[in-house]
């Protein structure tokens, strides 16, 4: 998932909204409390009640209001003191129906928040679920990082959020420490970047902390005279705006720096001044560290005392890899599918002695549903766009297995994500006809 820009719509009344409380201990544990999380395409997700209902939620300190976008009937959920508003896209984008809810209590475990406030979009314009193949809720930020010390280990894809008051940091001679500094209560740390457009010279931006933010980075084109696209790069799939959907240029740049650390050769987007405009709000910033970077880190976001502090894992000298083939692979709900189940049967013959022992297989069926997937876009000029595939194709199979078979749609979007000349094959049906296509992935950058 990227960062939809529906989502800076919305915040803009949203932000609006009068503050919350925040988060507090209760019960016995009054220091520490730990949870798991999944991660899924760089995002944390992680399990939220909202009045008695388990939910589940991104992770995102890109924002500072909670919001619900995704309820079914069967997620029924008692919003309290709730008034209806209109809010109005970029465009000629229809208006969105949606809620601001008052009085709610929010809970993770043994943290408790009473007083929260909820931005609820009526109807899922993002359809974040279906891209990340897991039913996702919301989204939560400010309120939950705001009186709290939170140490985020994506390795172990734990989080624990500690009282500020009892805290003590451990001792860490390698790690890197930033000063936080808060516009519209988002965190940004100043840091520098080397862009292949001026050599070797490093230049100093101020970057956003966004864990809502499945690429390694953003960088605003124009923010500074030297931020502008590499000669190297293609035009990828960003976002979608009430308007229609949103491209970006994808690139590398030689590094981007924390501290000491040095992060080589990532992969960034960047984006006109057209695309990010209510982002660029805030006029010093320049861009943004998305998951795609933050994951190489153990992470200490403190709010109360405005540091966050960094330290290495085993991934910050990986490569950073990408979608070669240029499809966008979306959930398509459920299918009903047909499996095979052998029973073996032992039969005894009556008569001669060459007949006894001897067995035979009767193959029976049974039906289960399973999830399936199909592409929601298709890149110009990509891989699969040459190879023939089409949007609203629905998978079948990819490189001899069938698609149900994988275990989650990140598992099928990172066979795209491999290495350069890597065959995929796959089988679509169109319109009741299957069709069998063949590509290699291709790097672009």
């Amino acid at each position: 998932m990227k960062k939809y820009i529906l989502l800076f719509i919305i915040l803009l009344f949203c932000s609006k909204i009068k503050g919350q409380s925040g988060f507090y201990f209760s019960g016995d544990k009054k220091n520490k409390q730990s949870i798991r999380f999944k991660l899924i395409n760089n995002l944390i997700v992680i399990p939220l009640e909202i009045n008695g209902k388990p939910l589940s939620f991104i992770l995102d300190t890109g924002v500072n209001k909670t919001i619900l976008f995704n309820l079914s009937k069967k997620d029924s959920l008692d919003l309290r003191n709730a008034r209806r508003i209109i809010l109005r896209g970029l465009g000629s984008g229809a208006p969105v129906e949606a809620l601001v809810s008052k009085g709610n209590q929010f809970k993770i475990k043994n943290l408790i928040s009473e007083k929260e406030e909820l931005c609820v979009i009526l109807e899922d314009k993002f359809d974040i679920s279906a891209k990340m193949g897991v039913t996702i809720h919301g989204i939560i930020g400010y309120s939950l990082f705001k009186n709290l010390i939170v140490n985020i280990n994506y390795r172990t894809k734990k989080i624990a959020f500690y009282n500020p008051n009892t805290f003590d940091y451990p001792k860490c001679k390698r790690c890197e420490v930033f000063s936080l500094e808060f516009y519209k209560n988002k965190p940004y740390i100043n840091t520098e970047i080397q862009l292949d457009t001026i050599e070797n010279k490093k230049i100093a931006v101020k970057m956003l902390i966004d864990t809502g933010g499945s690429d390694a980075l953003w960088l605003f084109e124009g923010s500074k005279k030297e931020i502008k696209t590499p000669k190297k790069y293609f035009n990828d799939f960003i976002g979608e705006g009430l308007s229609g959907t949103i491209y970006g240029h994808r690139a590398r740049i030689p590094i981007a720096k924390l501290g000491s650390y040095e992060i080589k050769a990532p992969t960034v987007t960047f984006l006109d001044s057209i695309s990010t405009f209510n982002a660029r709000k805030f006029k010093e910033r320049n861009g943004s560290f998305g998951g795609g970077a933050l994951k190489r880190f153990k992470i200490w976001i403190d709010y109360p005392n405005k540091k966050i502090t960094f330290k290495k894992n085993g991934s910050l000298s990986k490569g950073f890899f990408y979608n070669m083939s240029g499809l966008g692979i979306v959930y398509n709900g459920q299918e009903l599918v047909q499996e095979e189940v052998k029973d073996q049967i032992i039969q005894m013959a009556n008569g001669g002695s060459r007949n006894k022992g001897s067995f035979s297989f009767v193959t029976s069926y049974r039906y289960n549903f399973k999830p399936s997937y199909k592409v929601e876009r298709v890149i110009k000029g990509s891989p699969g766009d040459l190879s023939g595939i089409k949007e609203g194709d629905e998978i079948k199979m990819i490189n001899g297995r069938f698609s149900h078979e994988y275990n989650t749609l990140e598992e099928i979007i990172s066979l795209f994500r491999t290495k350069p000349n890597k065959r995929i094959r796959m089988v679509v049906n169109r319109n009741g006809l299957k069709l069998k296509f063949e590509f290699r992935l291709r790097r672009r950058i």
